[in-house]
């Protein structure tokens, strides 16, 4: 029995320091790191706020832009032309196929699908 109790006393006291250790052992937030910034950083941004650009000028883009020319304007067609070009095309006289000026024999008709005799004599000589 007495070992019961020196295991339960040993166990209480035991729970007892890791509860004391647990609370100073807590993590803690560390402000001293988030004060200090980059160095390269702040420089950085002390020469971008720093940075002033030069003024512009009227004249810097002379050579860089060409000044804008308007295209010629194209050329009107003449009405009169316009009107005796109508007048040769009305009187042109359309030609009809089978219908010909000239009175006579009409051509003779080709059959395109008719294969060509060849000779008999080319091949019986060799």
């Amino acid at each position: 029995m007495f070992s019961q109790s020196v295991m339960r006393a040993s166990r209480q006291s035991l729970a007892r320091v890791a509860r004391q250790q647990n609370t100073t052992l807590r993590r803690t937030f560390a402000v001293s790191a988030i004060a200090k910034a980059d160095l390269v950083q702040d420089m950085y941004l002390k020469e971008l706020k720093a940075y002033k650009a030069p003024p512009v000028k009227a004249s810097d883009a002379e050579g860089h832009v060409l000044k804008f020319n308007l295209p010629k304007a194209p050329p009107s067609p003449e009405e009169a032309d316009i009107a005796s070009e109508l007048k040769a095309y009305e009187s042109q006289v359309p030609e009809v196929e089978g219908q010909s000026g000239e009175t006579g024999e009409a051509p003779a008709e080709q059959d395109w699908f008719e294969e060509p005799v060849e000779e008999e004599e080319g091949h019986a000589a060799h």
